[in-house]
C-alpha cells in the first residue's frame, strides 16, 4: 500500500497556504487509496508554539481532512535520529563543522544561492577525526553531510524532471545543530523511511529540500525506500513572498474564530486547487471525486484578503 504523510510543524499556527497544501496531499490520498499519517514535526524546540500542535489537529478535523495513522510525534524518536548521525560520521558521509552562521556567510569563499543565502565552502572538511577533537577548538560541533562531487535527478510528479549539482548549488548542509537536535533534513528521512511513506506531497519551496535528502537515503542504504515527491505551487503574498503575518491574519483558527464555516473555506482552498462550482456547504469527501491533479494551477495563488471569498 501505499502511504503519505501531513505533517505540520507547530512553529506556528496553520494558514491559508498550509491548508491547500494539506488539501492537496489529502485527495491525493483519498483519491488514490494511500494510507495517511499524520507526523508532527516538533523538533525546532525554541521556535515551538505552545499548544500549536493541538491546534493544527483541530484546524485539519474542522476541514475535514482526516487520517489514518498518528499523530506521531518527531520528538520521541530522538534516539533514532542520533543513531543515524552517528553511522554517518562513522562512515565519512559526514564530519564535525564548528563553523558558526556569520563565518559562513561572511567567508570570502562562500558561493551564494539563487536566493542568497551562502553555501558552505567546506571549511571544516577533513580537518576533524571525531567530534571529540572538533571540541577542541572550543565550541560544540554541528555535523554536516558532505556534498562533494554529487548530482541529483529526480522526477517530481508535479514539477517534472529535477537536476541538482549539490555540491556547487546547495553546499554542505547540517544534519545535527550543536545542540545536537536533528535537522529537518535528516529527520524527515528517517521518519518516512521507518514509516514506509511512499509519496511526499509538499509545497515547491521545499523542491532543493529532496536532492538533500536522496543522498541521505543513498547514505543511510536506504535507495529502495525513496519516496515519490511531488511538489505543488505555494499561496503568496501579493508581493510575491510566501504567505506569512505580513500580509494579514490568514491563520485558520482565526477565520474559524470569525463564523467562517467549514464549507466556505474548502470552496475557498479547492478554487485554489482548480475546482470551481462550489457552493458554500461543500465537504471534503465532496471534493475527492472533482479534484483533478492536472488542473492544479502551474504558478503560484496570489492571496489578497480583499478578494478572497470568506
Amino acid at each position: 500500500m501505499r502511504v503519505t504523510r501531513l505533517a505540520p510543524s507547530p512553529t506556528g499556527a496553520l494558514h491559508l497556504g498550509n491548508a491547500r497544501t494539506f488539501l492537496i496531499n489529502w485527495l491525493l490520498a483519498r483519491q488514490n487509496g494511500w494510507k495517511i499519517l499524520l507526523r508532527i514535526e516538533d523538533l525546532d524546540g525554541p521556535r515551538i508554539k505552545r499548544g500549536a500542535d493541538a491546534e493544527a489537529i483541530e484546524d485539519l478535523k474542522w476541514l475535514g481532512l482526516d487520517w489514518d495513522e498518528g499523530p506521531f510525534y518527531q520528538s520521541t524518536r530522538m534516539h533514532r535520529f542520533r543513531k543515524a548521525v552517528e553511522r554517518l560520521l562513522a562512515s565519512h558521509a559526514a564530519y564535525p563543522c564548528v563553523c558558526t552562521r556569520k563565518e559562513v556567510e561572511t567567508a570570502a569563499s562562500a558561493p551564494h544561492a539563487e536566493d542568497g543565502a551562502a553555501i558552505y565552502p567546506g571549511t571544516c572538511r577533513d580537518q576533524f577525526e571525531s567530534i571529540a577533537q572538533a571540541r577542541t577548538r572550543g565550541r560544540e560541533p554541528a555535523v554536516r553531510f558532505d556534498t562533494r562531487n554529487t548530482n541529483v535527478t529526480f522526477d517530481d510528479t508535479f514539477a517534472g524532471p529535477q537536476t541538482f549539482d549539490v555540491e556547487h548549488n546547495l553546499g554542505d548542509f547540517v544534519i545535527a545543530k550543536a545542540d545536537g537536535t536533528p535537522a529537518y533534513q535528516l529527520a524527515v528521512v528517517i521518519d518516512d523511511a521507518e514509516m514506509g511513506v511512499t509519496d511526499v506531497v509538499r509545497g515547491d519551496d521545499l523542491l532543493d529540500s529532496t536532492p538533500r535528502q536522496i543522498l541521505l537515503y543513498r547514505a543511510l542504504g536506504l535507495t529502495d525506500v525513496i519516496p515519490r515527491y511531488c511538489h505543488v505551487p505555494l499561496v503568496i503574498g501579493p508581493d510575491g513572498r510566501r504567505l506569512a503575518k505580513r500580509h494579514g491574519d490568514s491563520r485558520i483558527a482565526t477565520y474559524r474564530q470569525n463564523a467562517v464555516t467549514p464549507g466556505r473555506m474548502l470552496a475557498q482552498l479547492a478554487r485554489w486547487c482548480g475546482i470551481e462550482n462550489l457552493t458554500a456547504d461543500v465537504t471534503s469527501r465532496a471534493l475527492i471525486g472533482r479534484f483533478d491533479v492536472t488542473r492544479l494551477p502551474r504558478e503560484p495563488i496570489i492571496f489578497d484578503p480583499a478578494l478572497a471569498q470568506l
